[in-house]
């Protein structure tokens, strides 16, 4: 089995998972300490009154555990591997493209092979990297690489974008209402210059290579690797030499993204990555630096009206530049995700622009095709995650910079709590066979409010046979002035690589951990058990055909992941050396909770159906009653598929990234399977009737074999089952109820803030506008977090999805005024009873 691997002598060389006892001693001294603080003793209390009390053989396991625990004090780690060998042998291979949008590609570029080449630390470069040998090239051999690498130059491309066929007809004033009519061709060529200059520069080799001599130097300091897997790199180098260029499409998880991705694929002889960067999170000496360093830049100019002179002047050179780079074959890295830490839709508005104006270039022949690449990166923890989730991010200045770097060095100094990094590359596609195939897929879609609102106020109790639409990124001048399909285009193409890149993202070791602590054990929970809990979370993961970034002994594995958390949980020894794991109340529950968050698409469909089956049962039995009343319930395939629907219209899309070409009955059927697969469903078989697994006198007709793939809604499909459906029960196995549980939680922060968000219409906070009302709500989880222990609720981006969704549902409705759009109560939520059914109706899904 070929997986990415700490270093055999990492203990003693890297300095991370070095001293399993010195570590203990030295963690431990902190949290003594602090214990006399009242926040260390209520943990210490709480976890001792429920662990101690409520089991009496807890002394006994104490004595049983003794040598383990010496074990764990005394720096011995015990050999027992973190991960279960995926099916026996293999670990998943992740990241294969669509067959439906994309079959060719499917089928081209991928080899079986591959998935044995195993991975490669990128950041790891020795003597055997470069051409030299002795002792001063292992001393200087960063420097040594950065000069072997091949920079391609090119003096001319300022040249060949003012002779493109768009920009030309500018300069000689052909385009109607464009800046070139009715002036001087000179002036306009100086603001076409001017333009240009914001968006781009002619990359500097010598300050390449300095450059990737200082981030390889400074990435060594602050990661402890940076894991790429050599198959994924060989599917993306045999695309490349197909001719057509590539274009990146990545998730965006930090800032350091921007330096950490073009470095990867220039390491791997891709050449220089041009990237598209967002001018908001950078100063203006900071954005003249990056474009030397192949930085792309929109000028603000983009966003001004369709029919405005300088609007249309700058659009045609932005596509004039993406045409040069494109046709010079140049890779280009476009960011799908909004910035980390800005409060907002998830989708990048600027990332659909530039996706935008590659595919114009695309379907105007400027280039034949283009390979598209969905990219995703996976941290341990983010190195610049933000403390103050509730703000914008302030622009980030060349000298702020190089400060935050300092200081990052100066903290990383002695410190081996470095972090892990995964980089993915999923199956490179067509974008001319996506663009071909997915026109097919498109259907008509109803909005939030026709689809739900009835429901809810119990007027009807039928779910539309239709999709949801709900658009949240708000569209930017180069994606208004494309075509009213290419739009449509534009954002399913987005959503559907962007699905694909965090489907494909590997899970790492932080994300089992905060799950575990947030989910299982807020009150504490023994090491030991801990370490178990791990490797079963991990087995499960990689049983879903998902990956995860990490591997070694599990003793080594939590050690490590534990100092990484180390400012949000408590360690506390207890029992004779045993170490007890508490999570910190209040923000610490909140970060622990955005950590789970990357464990969800993991387990996203049984979580979806776990809250719909605890949906169906709300009206029928007791939340509090016991597990074996609740299996009793009988529950049909038709009532599964509509608390399903539900629930997934419910949910806000930047959560769920459904892919566009799968209709929302096929994605039922998948959560159904789910649930049967992971065994929480048993079919039930009444008597004297055919057994569900008995196929052999199913009744096929001709038509019905030619059914178009994902089409569930043809009333003669009722032709594959029996009268009235079939018909499940809950399973009565002893491990259910526990995982059943599991699976509800991980939804429980966002229904849990939705129905938090439905009490706060009570308190009649409007008008206001959506900032303020948005402000004013995240303050009310944080007041409820205080008063109900809930504080994985208390999000900002939690309060604005919740606001998004009720101004789709039609509870909250946006009317102009003189100050600017103003959110009102709709007359049709105005009364108390309405709000109560919108409550009652989020709150069926939650299980306390």
């Amino acid at each position: 089995m070929r997986r990415a691997q700490f270093p055999a002598s990492s203990a003693q060389s890297r300095g991370c998972l070095a001293g399993v006892g010195g570590w203990c001693e030295f963690f431990l001294g902190q949290v003594c300490v602090e214990s006399d603080t009242v926040l260390d003793s209520l943990i210490l209390q709480t976890f001792m009154d429920t662990m101690l009390k409520s089991n009496p053989q807890t002394q006994q396991r104490s004595n049983h555990n003794g040598q383990e625990t010496s074990l764990w004090s005394s720096g011995f780690g015990m050999k027992m591997e973190a991960i279960t060998p995926f099916l026996g042998k293999y670990r998943p291979f992740m990241g294969r493209c669509c067959q439906t949008c994309t079959p060719k590609s499917w089928e081209s570029l991928f080899h079986r092979s591959i998935m044995d080449l195993g991975f490669c630390n990128v950041i790891l470069v020795k003597e055997e990297n470069t051409r030299f040998r002795g002792w001063l090239v292992r001393r200087l051999c960063y420097f040594l690489w950065s000069l072997e690498q091949h920079i391609p130059t090119s003096f001319d491309a300022s040249q060949k974008i003012m002779e493109n066929t768009g920009v030309q007809n500018l300069l000689s004033g052909r385009v109607p209402g464009a800046a070139g009519e009715g002036q001087a061709p000179v002036l306009v060529k100086k603001e076409v210059q001017r333009i240009l200059g914001h968006i781009q520069t002619t990359p500097r080799p010598f300050l390449l290579r300095l450059f990737s001599w200082a981030l390889l130097w400074f990435l060594n300091r602050l990661f402890l690797n940076v894991q790429l897997h050599k198959g994924q790199m060989k599917m993306v180098q045999k695309a490349a030499q197909e001719g057509s260029p590539l274009v990146f499409l990545s998730t965006h998880k930090s800032l350091l993204d921007g330096f950490l991705l073009p470095f990867v694929l220039f390491s791997q002889g891709l050449g220089v990555v041009r990237v598209a960067l967002d001018s908001r999170t950078c100063s203006p000496a900071l954005r003249a630096l990056l474009r030397k360093l192949g930085g792309l830049f929109l000028p603000p100019e983009v966003n001004l009206s369709l029919d405005n002179s300088e609007g249309i002047l700058a659009r045609a050179v932005v596509r004039a530049t993406v045409e040069e780079l494109l046709t010079s074959g140049q890779p280009l890295l476009i960011f799908l995700e909004e910035p980390p830490g800005s409060p907002g839709p998830r989708l990048s508005a600027l990332g659909q622009a530039w996706l935008g104006v590659v595919i114009q270039a695309v379907q105007a022949g400027i280039i034949s095709d283009a390979t598209l690449v969905p990219v995703a990166i996976a941290y341990d923890l983010v190195p610049d995650a933000p403390c103050n989730m509730n703000h914008d991010l302030a622009p980030l200045g060349l000298w702020t910079g190089a400060l935050a770097v300092f200081r990052r060095l100066c903290n990383c100094w002695g410190c081996n709590r470095r972090v892990c990094v995964r980089v993915h590359l999923a199956q490179p596609f067509s974008l001319q066979e996506y663009t071909i195939n997915a026109r097919s897929c498109w259907d008509s879609r109803q909005t939030l409010e026709h689809l739900l609102q009835p429901i809810v106020l119990g007027e009807c109790s039928v779910v539309p046979d239709t999709e949801k639409e709900q658009e949240w990124t708000p569209p930017t001048g180069l994606l208004l002035a494309l075509k009213e399909e290419d739009q449509l285009l534009v954002r399913r193409l987005s959503r559907h690589v962007l699905s694909a890149s965090v489907a494909s993202s590997a899970v790492m070791s932080t994300a089992i951990m905060a799950t575990l602590l947030l989910l299982k054990h807020q009150k504490g929970v023994v090491l030991s058990q801990l370490l178990g809990e791990f490797s079963w979370l991990t087995e499960e993961t990689l049983l879903r055909g998902f990956d995860v970034g990490f591997s070694g002994q599990l003793r080594c594995l939590a050690q490590h992941t534990l100092s990484l958390l180390r400012a949000h949980v408590v360690l506390l020894r207890v029992h004779q050396g045993d170490l007890v794991v508490v999570p910190r109340p209040g923000p610490g529950l909140t970060h622990l909770a955005r950590l789970s968050m990357e464990l969800l698409p993991t387990f996203l469909s049984e979580a979806v159906g776990a809250c719909a089956v605890r949906g169906l049962l709300a009206g029928r039995v007791p939340p509090e009653g016991p597990w074996e009343l609740q299996g009793i319930e009988l529950l049909s395939q038709n009532e599964l598929y509509r608390q399903i629907l539900l629930l997934l219209h419910l949910l806000p899309q930047d959560l769920l990234l459904p892919q566009p070409c799968q209709s929302s009955y096929c994605y039922c059927q998948e959560v159904l399977d789910r649930l049967i697969q992971c065994g929480l469903l048993v079919a039930e078989e009444t008597p004297g009737s055919r057994p569900a697994c008995d196929t052999g006198r199913q009744h096929l007709s001709a038509k019905l074999l030619w059914k178009p793939s994902g089409d569930f809604t043809d009333s003669e499909s009722d032709d594959f089952e029996e009268p009235g459906g079939r018909c499940f029960r809950l399973s009565q196995q002893s491990r259910c109820p526990d995982f059943f549980l599991f699976l509800c939680r991980l939804l429980s922060p966002i229904l849990k803030a939705f129905a938090q968000a439905a009490t706060f219409l009570h308190l009649g906070q409007l008008p206001d506008s959506e900032v303020a009302y948005s402000e004013k709500l995240f303050q009310f989880l944080q007041a409820c977090a205080q008063e109900e222990g809930i504080f994985e609720c208390a999000d900002p981006n939690l309060a604005i999805s919740a606001v998004w969704t009720f101004k789709d549902l039609g509870v909250l409705q946006e009317m102009p005024s003189p100050t600017g759009p103003q959110l009102h109560l709709s007359p049709t939520f105005a009364t108390r009873d309405n709000q109560d059914k919108l409550e009652q109706f989020i709150r069926q899904f939650i299980c306390s």
